[in-house]
């Protein structure tokens, strides 16, 4: 890899609203300084938010929820039916999984709800499964301790967490051009992107999905995938449609963390180290967990500021900084976490 030019980092976000992606990539390379001080890296800090160790970008791709069919960047009042079943798919899975969590145990209220998600008996029609959504949605919002640790105070902040997915993996929502909504975003990934040169990648939340699919098809060189928060392998509704099948490592991945927080109410229990086949060099993700013990463990800066996920990222930067600047001719693929 000698004599190329300086290597980028690309940081992919979750769901939300507008942002500014200006100020978020402030925010997450600030989170990433904070973490390279937990881990001793102090010195890369400059080089880093100063943009001298990688070039760094912020992919962006929130407001394509408000384009096509959607007219208010994902609400969850423009769902239809075949987004309402995707959410109530993953609302299911996530309410199985708060219930194995022992301060859930014998939790009757949750028992109630995960009983109403049953197919039986589920409104049949044009719109049921809409007017099904909001009816779990607010019972979900209602219920003690799982509704405080998502921060839901309402059925639109449950569905409102939902409904971006769901409208990624329904695969529609066209443009003028035919092209569809998952495909503009993640062609926003990719455009980020510059296969001449190194590039590390860290997706957040539904980032890790788009940013996992978008490096399916990309043939520059991804000597490191950080996923954080990922739902990647959430078993009823995200892995089975995932693109393409079965799901692999990116034949460009060179190495792959996956990072959770166990307090991380979206991450499902099912790992991806379990699931995802390797890719011809062998590389699957490398699961790294730890226990924040924080009320709320999801948000993307929280992460980005461990030094457990920062240190990886720096030393993968800085070595490929090095020989970019000729300074260093040994660097291979990027480091593990903890090395």
């Amino acid at each position: 890899m000698k004599g190329t030019t300086k290597p980028k980092l690309v940081l992919v976000h979750g769901i939300g609203g507008p942002r500014d992606p200006r100020e978020e990539l402030v925010r997450w390379k600030r989170a990433l300084a904070d973490g390279a001080r937990s881990a001793n890296l102090a010195s890369d800090i400059s080089a880093l938010t100063m943009d001298w160790m990688a070039d760094c970008s912020f992919a962006y791709y929130g407001d394509l929820f408000a384009d096509g069919e959607s007219q208010s960047a994902g609400s969850p009042d423009d769902l239809d039916d075949e987004e309402a079943a995707i959410v109530l798919g993953l609302l299911a899975e996530f309410l199985a999984e708060e219930a194995e969590r022992p301060e859930n145990q014998g939790n009757r209220a949750l028992a109630r709800v995960r009983a109403q998600l049953s197919p039986d008996g589920q409104p049949q029609g044009a719109g049921g499964a809409v007017r099904h959504a909001w009816a779990i949605a607010t019972a979900v919002a209602a219920l003690p301790g799982v509704a405080q640790v998502a921060r839901w105070s309402s059925a639109r902040d449950v569905l409102g967490t939902w409904s971006q997915p769901a409208r990624y993996l329904r695969r529609k929502g066209e443009d003028a051009e035919g092209t569809t909504l998952d495909a503009r975003i993640r062609a926003r990934v990719l455009r980020c992107m510059d296969p001449a040169r190194p590039t590390v990648v860290i997706g957040h939340s539904l980032g890790s999905v788009v940013a996992f699919e978008a490096l399916a098809s990309y043939d520059g060189p991804v000597p490191l995938l950080v996923t954080i928060g990922s739902p990647i392998a959430t078993s009823g509704f995200v892995w089975p449609l995932l693109v393409p099948r079965p799901p692999a490592t990116p034949h460009c991945v060179d190495s792959w963390l996956d990072f959770w927080d166990g307090d991380d109410v979206v991450v499902p229990r099912r790992k991806l180290a379990e699931l995802v086949q390797p890719n011809e060099r062998g590389v699957t993700p490398t699961p790294l967990q730890f226990e924040s013990r924080m009320w709320w463990a999801h948000g993307a800066t929280t992460y980005l500021s461990r030094g457990e996920v920062a240190e990886p990222v720096l030393r993968a930067l800085s070595a490929l900084s090095a020989v970019s600047a000729g300074t260093d001719t040994s660097a291979g693929t990027a480091p593990s976490a903890g090395s």
